[in-house]
């Protein structure tokens, strides 16, 4: 049971984080402006910021005096009296199928090891002799340097939503053939996309995970995604972002020190995600 008073400020102070969270995406709207790092977020994760400022107490949980709010009407809630809970059970009844999936798969991630060898060649893959870019920025080393480095490396990219966008003649160059059949079983938790992912499930399972999980799992994917394209080939300097020079000694160990930062902070996510989930 949580006192009215406690969820009425946990809800307030979680609406408060969240705009925090996406006002850069939010001021962008309805202009012609872009953000190169940050729209990721909201393209290739089409989840609205009216979707991250809806907090949740998560499964189990009941709301004191909560039959009397808004959220009463919204989807997977059930009334009891003057309170009110996630009716999970319905929600595990119509969508059980897709959350055990994700349980197994954030389980079976979690439980093998990281590989630190990849170095962020995937975004280096998806420019690969590209008669088009991707972003519209300068590569940082050029069209022959970029194709240069990604000859010389060796790339085994495990996350099937990475390989796909390879360019075609990037994609014999990849040691592994992720599918999305193999996916749960080549999935690993040094992967930043894996890791970027945490907050794709945990705003798939809705509200049987607590709101501050969700945005704790969105940060995570926002300091990603800069990781993610500050190793890439492409030159960000023009929007504030130093590069990690992977094609160095020192990139890659800057690289790599990072990516075992941010998979320690996945690891605890899923791990509190998985904790979050009633009986499956």
């Amino acid at each position: 049971m949580l006192e009215r008073t406690d969820w009425r400020d946990r809800d307030a102070a979680h609406r408060e984080r969240a705009d925090a969270l996406t006002v850069g995406w939010r001021s962008r709207r309805g202009t012609t402006a872009t953000h190169p790092v940050e729209d990721f977020l909201y393209t290739y994760y089409p989840y609205k910021p009216s979707e991250l400022r809806r907090w949740h107490p998560g499964a189990g949980v009941r709301l004191e005096g909560g039959a009397s709010e808004e959220r009463a009407s919204w989807k997977w809630y059930r009334r009891d009296r003057d309170d009110l809970l996630v009716d999970a059970g319905a929600l595990l009844e119509a969508r059980g199928a897709s959350v055990r999936f994700i349980a197994g798969l954030l389980g079976a991630t979690a439980a093998r090891p990281g590989n630190f060898g990849c170095f962020g060649l995937h975004e280096w893959a998806m420019a690969y002799k590209a008669d088009e870019q991707r972003h519209a920025v300068p590569l940082r080393l050029g069209r022959d340097g970029t194709d240069a480095v990604v000859e010389a490396a060796r790339i085994a990219c495990t996350h099937i939503d990475a390989y796909r966008f390879f360019t075609p003649e990037a994609l014999p160059l990849n040691r592994l053939r992720p599918t999305r059949e193999t996916q749960p079983l080549m999935e690993q938790p040094g992967c930043l996309h894996a890791n970027m992912d945490v907050y794709k499930w945990t705003i798939k399972l809705g509200p049987l995970v607590p709101g501050e999980i969700l945005l704790d799992s969105f940060e995570l994917a926002h300091d990603i995604r800069a990781l993610d394209m500050r190793a890439s080939p492409y030159d960000l300097a023009d929007w504030g972002y130093e590069p990690v020079r992977i094609e160095t000694d020192e990139g890659r160990a800057a690289y790599e020190a990072a990516q075992r930062d941010f998979a320690a902070r996945a690891q605890e996510l899923r791990a509190r995600v998985l904790a979050a989930l009633p009986p499956l």
